[in-house]
Formats: C-alpha cells, structure tokens, sequence
C-alpha cells in the first residue's frame, strides 16, 4: 500500500498529476484566448452592423445620399469599408460629404 503512494519520478501516480496539472494549465490558456477572440470578433461584427445602419439612417434622415451597393458603380468600395471600419467609416464619409468631395467615381 505505501508502495503506491510514494512520489518517485517514475511513478505512475506522479505522472498523472502532471498530466492532470498541464491538461487542465493548457484548457485554461485555450479559455482565455477563446473567451479574448470572442470578445475581439463580436466587438467588430457589432461595429459593423452599427455602421451599415448608420449609413441608412443618415441617406434616410438627412440626404446625404452616401452611396450603398453590391456593385462597384453603387457604392461596393463604401459598403466594404463600413463593414470593415465600421463606425468611424461613416464618419469618415459623413465629413468627406460635408466638404463636397463626390463619393462615386464619375460614369
């Protein structure tokens, strides 16, 4: 019986502490980065989604008629900044508009 409890380094129950201790070390790293990259991933789906509708809001509210679309004459390059950017690609747009620079390329 105390054959089995002593704590050799060739010993099995030694080596499964150690193995519990760095599972368990290794499922609390892989925890945290997971919980740091959800955290990261909403925060920028959320920015985006807050960007596009403010986009509509303001062509909506006050004309600014900042261009929308999937193709590239109505506006893709502004859609995929705002989804990329989010809010501070409205911004951007909304102070590009209020100084008079055209936002799509001239036909």
């Amino acid at each position: 019986m105390l054959a089995l409890l002593q704590l050799s380094a060739g010993s099995t129950l030694f080596s499964e502490i150690i193995i519990v201790v760095i599972i368990a070390a290794l499922l609390f790293v892989i925890f945290k980065l997971g919980k740091f990259i959800l955290k990261l991933l909403f925060g920028i789906i959320a920015n985006s989604i807050l960007g596009i509708i403010a986009i509509f809001a303001l062509n909506y509210f006050f004309a600014l008629d900042i261009p929308v679309g999937l193709s590239a004459s109505t506006g893709l390059a502004t859609l995929i900044a705002t989804a990329i950017f989010g809010l501070p690609a409205v911004a951007t747009f909304v102070i590009l508009r209020f100084f008079g620079v055209p936002l799509l390329p001239p036909l």
